[in-house]
């Protein structure tokens, strides 16, 4: 009998990089850098690339942080460092393995066109530059080498998003996971008598940009990328790389 052979690839992760008007974009020309670099295998950008604030529930109309926001231009800000982000592929020699994940950002839009369906052709999601990228509906979970990808996991008694600990998590889950949504990063594994091992993975934040609504203190939080490394059959090797490191090596 033939032995099976294992694919091994490395997966890099782009945690929700929140772009809107006027936020600095030199992370995404670094993190451009290092793809033509690297070349992973697979690339997955986890969501609320597009930040949209103008469809936002939490801002007020007539509020400070609402006044002047207009979403032509939160879709044109987004595109702009989509394209600086895809400069220098796919080409011939590299094309690799590209999943965009919609956010709750994105789906911002998808809401907005529910509510007004008049809106429907001319303000959509078909917006959005997302030629390079093999695009996923919100929440729609995304198997890849045996990691399961979503912008964030939720409770199936209530439908919110699922809470608490990666390493809780994993318990709940049931399988290796990966997700964004959250500002922070969070790693944690579960070793299973068979000698399989269960990884769970948080990470949110790739900008560099501080958020009004969270305060001094809250926006101290990690911010960066991470690889995945020998990714085969839910099992990896994790490397993480923090946006100041990045914009060293590669800004």
């Amino acid at each position: 009998m033939s032995k099976k052979i294992l694919t091994r690839r490395t997966h890099l992760l782009i945690p929700d990089a929140q772009v809107k008007d006027g936020v600095p974009l030199e992370h995404i020309d670094a993190a451009a850098r290092l793809i033509v670099d690297l070349q992973p295998e697979v690339i997955v950008n986890i969501g609320d690339w597009w930040d949209m604030p103008s469809l936002s529930r939490f801002d007020a109309p007539g509020s400070e942080h609402s006044e002047g926001q207009r979403t032509e231009l939160d879709i044109k800000s987004g595109n702009l460092a989509m394209r600086r982000l895809c400069k220098g592929w796919p080409h011939k020699k590299y094309n690799p393995e590209a999943h965009f994940l919609f956010g709750n950002h994105e789906n911002r839009i998808n809401s907005l066109i529910a509510g007004n369906p008049k809106m429907k052709g001319i303000l959509g999601t078909h917006m959005l530059e997302l030629g390079n990228w093999k695009v996923h509906k919100f929440l729609t979970p995304v198997e890849i080498d045996g990691v399961s990808y979503a912008h964030y996991w939720y409770n199936n008694m209530t439908g919110k998003a699922l809470g608490g600990q990666a390493r809780n998590m994993l318990d709940k889950i049931g399988f290796s996971f990966v997700q964004g949504h959250r500002q922070e990063y969070q790693y944690a594994r579960k070793e299973l008598p068979n000698g399989r091992t269960l990884h769970g993975l948080i990470a949110g934040a790739f900008h560099m940009h501080d958020e009004h609504y969270k305060g001094a203190q809250a926006n101290k939080h990690w911010r960066g990328l991470v690889l995945l490394h020998d990714v085969c059959e839910g099992e990896y090797d994790v490397e993480v790389i923090s946006i100041e490191r990045l914009l060293r090596e590669y800004g």
